[in-house]
């Protein structure tokens, strides 16, 4: 493990530093607070590039529900800024979504669709399509939980496959499917010919971009996990496989930490702290060089603007206790809070006796 003058900041500074970045994922495993994050992430950004998108590519959509505002597939401005947007993406595709599928070259849309995967990864190259004519200095990705990014980040691959499949075909029946096309209606314009060159138009910008997404300088994956063991795992898992894509993560978030400050004798609260500790001190040791940043668990959610604007305090410093467990204004409240239960149960205790007098 790094000593602890080379272990990074734990904060998220490094990514609103570096000018350069033009992609930025965040993701993990489901239900670890990645939307709020990504919110979050991208309100900071806000403050210092000139304009800034965030997408989210997740079927189960919360953009909507962490800005408390409606968003579609178009981008929208987000209220209370003037440089900040939000679109919400389904990155599986339908025949109506291909351009050019209106009924012509159905057919050949349909055989392309049999394709394992080649929906999502046409429907991902027309999205990134839209966002580059956009000019966006920087794009953060509320991404889906951990398998489905995977398959989002697998999809170059995916549209090459395609793509030789295609060409098989082509190759292997000659005119067949030309002759085909021709009985059916389809002008020569729309069948095979067509699709194939579509392919090979979305295989180009998804690949350009692929390159920027393998340049560090470019891009960059924050992963957001919670002190738990399946967490961990799933955090490992990914950046294996980032490292395996050659896109580049070195910010770690572990949501939900209960801080040891609360003036409680909770023994439930007391055995989830030592649980966390356990894996907090597993990140540390396999991820000694990443910025590990700690947020807090809260007693309420964390919905709005404002509420988002002032949780984005703990992602630019870390995270200190009000009070330090052992301090005397601690010891007091402790004290304070114990005479207010005995308090309480007396009160409790007078009022079941007079209850039980009744009967």
């Amino acid at each position: 493990m790094a000593s602890d003058q080379e272990i990074p900041e734990g904060t998220l500074q490094n990514i609103l530093d570096q000018e350069s970045l033009k992609w930025v994922f965040v993701g993990g495993k489901g239900g670890v607070g990645k939307t709020t994050c990504s919110s979050i992430l991208s309100i900071l950004l806000a403050r210092v590039r000139q304009s800034v998108l965030i997408i989210s590519t997740d079927p189960a959509h919360n953009l909507s529900d962490a800005f408390q505002q409606r968003f579609t597939k178009a981008p929208t401005l987000v209220n209370g800024f003037t440089n900040l947007y939000a679109m919400e993406v389904d990155p599986t595709v339908e025949n109506e979504d291909i351009p050019g599928a209106d009924g012509t070259d159905n057919f050949v849309s349909e055989l392309a669709n049999a394709i394992p995967g080649i929906d999502e990864a046409m429907s991902f190259a027309e999205m990134l399509k839209l966002v580059q004519s956009m000019d966006y200095s920087v794009i953060v990705f509320d991404t889906a939980p951990t398998g489905h990014t995977l398959r989002l980040l697998q999809f170059p691959s995916t549209l090459e496959k395609g793509l030789a499949k295609m060409m098989s075909l082509k190759n292997k029946f000659g005119g067949l499917l030309g002759q085909m096309t021709r009985l059916l209606g389809v002008e020569d314009e729309f069948g095979e010919d067509a699709l194939v060159g579509r392919l090979e138009g979305m295989k180009e910008i998804i690949e350009q971009v692929n390159k920027q997404f393998k340049d560090p300088d470019l891009t960059t994956f924050v992963c957001i996990c919670i002190p738990e063991f399946l967490s961990l795992y799933e955090t490992e898992r990914l950046v294996q496989e980032l490292t395996k894509f050659e896109i580049d993560t070195h910010n770690i978030i572990i949501n939900q930490v209960i801080f040891d400050e609360e003036a409680v004798e909770s023994k439930l609260l007391k055995a989830r702290m030592r649980m966390q500790q356990k894996y907090i001190d597993q990140f540390y040791v396999l991820y000694d060089d990443f910025h590990i940043t700690k947020l807090p668990l809260l007693p309420e959610e964390v919905c709005g603007v404002e509420a988002l604007k002032a949780f984005s305090n703990y992602f630019l410093r870390p995270y200190e206790p009000a009070i330090a467990r052992g301090a005397v204004e601690e010891l007091e409240q402790r004290v304070s809070i114990l005479k207010q239960q005995l308090k309480d149960a007396e009160t409790e205790l007078e009022r079941a006796r007079k209850g039980k007098q009744k009967l």
